[in-house]
């Protein structure tokens, strides 16, 4: 745990996340735990739940872990609407730019390059606009979870003014930047931890971390710390 001052990060699979931050507070990030690689739906306690888009592979399991749980959602304003018609109380929109501070930490919505909306049957719902977010832990250790997105300018002004330490980074490609396009967002970035994800789920998402981890310019000096699923780094 020294790497990330007293912070677990455990993967899931594909982009799901669970974050437990120095003081305890557990962190879902797009908590699709059922997905085919996940270990499985682990969740006996969840503070908060950060969705970075509407898309099934992200929304996942929010409702059944916000029922049983009472996390905080948070998502943009769209999803947040969409949640509330579920029966989701603690659901809080926010939107591109926009900071909340939920008890010692602060999460920031970033933008992301993707598309969202929500299947229901036949129907298409829209979603709002994709997003990432960067969260501040109480310590001030920085994570950025990009969401689902290609590389795009604005990453070299989230890693100029938010600096984040950690980076969780699509490689997968086809639906999200794949690992030529990942290895050039770590030079607008220049995190000091990079964990790669969205990649193995089904076999359309090709990139892979060998092929990420050879393309990043050495000279950055960033730790790409590779986790299986159901693995934690600390």
């Amino acid at each position: 745990m020294a790497k990330f001052n007293g912070i677990k990060v455990k993967y899931y699979g594909h982009s799901a996340f669970k974050i437990t931050s120095p003081e305890g507070k557990v962190i879902f990030i797009d908590p699709w735990l059922s997905n085919p690689s996940s270990p499985g739906k682990e969740y006996d306690k969840a503070d908060i739940i950060l969705l970075t888009h509407a898309h099934g592979d992200h929304l996942g399991d929010t409702l059944e872990i916000a029922r049983n749980t009472s996390a905080r959602v948070y998502a943009i304003h769209e999803i947040s609407v969409y949640l509330q018609s579920k029966g989701i109380q603690n659901a809080i929109g926010m939107n591109i730019g926009g900071h909340v501070k939920d008890g010692n930490i602060e999460i920031i919505q970033t933008e992301a390059t993707h598309s969202s909306s929500i299947q229901e049957g036949d129907n298409l719902i829209p979603g709002g606009d994709p997003a990432g977010f960067v969260i501040k832990m109480e310590n001030g250790f920085k994570i950025y979870h990009t969401g689902d997105t290609g590389v795009f300018v604005g990453m070299q002004m989230i890693g100029e003014l938010y600096k984040p330490d950690l980076v969780l980074l699509p490689i997968g490609s086809h639906y999200t930047m794949g690992p030529e396009e990942a290895a050039y967002a770590c030079k607008l970035l220049k995190p000091k931890f990079v964990i790669p994800m969205h990649y193995g789920t089904f076999p359309v998402l090709t990139g892979t971390p060998e092929e990420f981890k050879k393309l990043i310019d050495p000279s950055l000096n960033i730790d790409v710390i590779v986790l299986k699923p159901g693995e934690e780094a600390e």
